[in-house]
């Protein structure tokens, strides 16, 4: 790592501080990149208990359906920030696989929604629970407001 130019007028200090703000940022970088390793098998174990055939991504398509964050394909390409064609092949996947039905949107009768059905429901939910038993014992070390300020930090950092 190449250390910046020292501003000769700074105080001393300011360069041990720039120092430790740098290295600590290496270090978030390092355990954002294995959480996010980790997360990424949590995503294929879990695709492959709703179907032996589903991709990482289905899952996370079905997840947001599911949830309700994203029911249209406009919606789900924005918060999965992924291309269009990806999420359409996906959501034709669901749909053929029975986990997701196109239904009319009742605010807009021109339009359509997807929905989960109850068998994504029930596969989803047994996903989720082995997921939830491994996060959820370290997460459960933690205070409420530990984890309302990891969320808010988390939340800050992906906008």
């Amino acid at each position: 790592m190449t250390a910046l130019p020292e501003n000769p007028d700074a105080p001393a200090s300011d360069g041990l501080v720039d120092a430790e703000l740098d290295e600590a940022i290496v270090r978030v970088e390092r355990e954002l990149g294995r959480l996010f390793a980790r997360i990424r098998v949590s995503w294929r174990e879990a695709a492959a208990t709703v179907h032996p055939d589903l991709q990482p991504l289905g899952y996370q398509v079905l997840v947001s359906i599911l949830g309700g964050e994203a029911t249209t394909a406009g919606a789900i390409v924005e918060r999965l920030q992924t291309d269009k064609s990806a999420v359409s092949r996906q959501v034709r996947q669901l749909t053929e696989l029975g986990l997701v039905e196109s239904v009319r949107d009742p605010d807009d009768r021109r339009a359509k929604r997807m929905v989960a059905t109850d068998l994504a429901k029930e596969r989803v939910a047994i996903a989720r629970a082995a997921y939830h038993g491994r996060i959820g014992e370290r997460l459960r070390a933690w205070t409420a407001a530990d984890l309302d300020h990891f969320a808010d930090l988390l939340d800050e950092l992906g906008r």
